[in-house]
C-alpha cells in the first residue's frame, strides 16, 4: 500500500532543492513556454515541476499538473500544484506552497489525503478524509469567528480588487489578499480566517487539497458558478470560483456579495 504522505514529503524535498538552485528573481522568473493550464509557464515553474513529477509517475496513476496537464491513466489521481503562489515564489516573498491531492476517482469528492507545505513558515498541513485535518500532526479544532472578521480574496488583480471590494462593505470588517489559494484555504480550516473567496475561476490544481482540509474541520467550500464542489472533475478546466466560510448561512452571504457577471 502506498504510504501517500511519505511522497508527498519527498515531492517537497524535490521542490525545495529546484528552489535552491534557482535562488533569485533573474533566474526564477523568465517564461520558458505555456503550461497546458492556460497560464505562462515560467523556469521556476517548470524546475518544481520536473522535480516531483517522478514521484508520481507510477502504473495505475493519473498525474493532473499545472503545466504538463494529464499524464497517464489509472484508478488513483494525483493533483499536483508544485507551485502555488508562484507570483510570490519568483518575487522572493515567502507565502507559496506545494498543494498535492490523491484521490480514489475523478471528483473532488473522490479526495482522501491532502498535502499542502508553506515554503515560507515550513508549516505542514495534511488531511485524511474521515479523519480530520492537522497543522504539523496537530488536529485543527479552533474555528473561524461567527462574525466574518477577515475575508480573504485571492486570485486577485487590482482590477478583481475595485471591481468587488466594495460590495463587502458591511458583510466581511477586514480584508487580506496574501497570494496563495492553497494556503490561504488552509488558514481558513485552522481559524485565522473567517472567509475566502476567489475573485477568478480556480481550477482543481488550486483547491484539491486544501478543500479536504475544509471540509474536515466542518466549514464550507463550494464553487457559486459550478456547484456543488464534491462533483468537480479533478482536471485543468477553470470552472468558478470558489467561496469557503464557516456556515451555510456565511457562504451564501459572500456569494450574494459577489458580483456574480463577473
Amino acid at each position: 500500500m502506498t504510504d501517500w504522505l511519505a511522497r508527498c514529503r519527498s515531492a517537497r524535498d524535490d521542490v525545495e532543492s529546484a528552489l535552491a538552485a534557482l535562488p533569485t528573481r533573474c533566474e526564477r522568473e523568465p517564461i520558458v513556454g505555456s503550461g497546458e493550464g492556460g497560464d505562462a509557464t515560467t523556469a521556476i515553474d517548470e524546475a518544481a515541476e520536473r522535480a516531483i513529477l517522478d514521484r508520481f509517475r507510477l502504473d495505475g496513476v493519473r498525474v493532473v499538473s499545472e503545466e504538463v496537464g494529464v499524464a497517464g491513466a489509472g484508478g488513483t489521481t494525483v493533483v499536483v500544484d508544485p507551485i502555488d503562489g508562484s507570483l510570490n515564489a519568483k518575487r522572493g516573498i515567502p507565502f507559496f506552497a506545494i498543494s498535492i491531492a490523491i484521490a480514489d476517482g475523478p471528483t473532488m469528492d473522490d479526495v482522501h489525503t491532502a498535502y499542502v507545505y508553506d515554503f515560507g513558515t515550513r508549516e505542514e498541513w495534511t488531511a485524511l478524509k474521515g479523519d480530520g485535518a492537522r497543522l504539523d500532526g496537530e488536529l485543527l479544532t479552533e474555528l473561524p469567528k461567527d462574525e466574518l472578521e477577515i475575508l480573504s480574496f485571492e486570485a486577485t488583480t487590482t482590477a478583481f480588487v475595485a471591481e468587488n471590494a466594495a460590495r463587502f462593505v458591511g458583510v466581511a470588517h477586514r480584508l487580506r489578499v496574501m497570494g496563495s489559494l492553497a494556503i490561504t484555504l488552509c488558514h481558513l480550516a485552522a481559524g485565522r480566517l473567517d472567509a475566502v473567496c476567489s475573485l477568478k475561476g480556480c481550477r482543481s490544481v488550486d483547491i484539491a487539497a486544501a478543500q479536504l482540509l475544509v471540509s474536515e474541520v466542518g466549514l464550507v467550500a463550494d464553487l457559486p458558478e459550478a456547484s456543488p464542489l464534491a462533483a468537480a472533475p479533478l482536471d485543468l478546466e477553470r470552472r468558478s470560483r470558489i467561496v469557503a466560510a464557516a456556515t451555510r448561512e456565511q457562504y451564501e452571504r459572500l456569494v450574494s456579495a459577489l458580483d456574480t457577471e463577473a
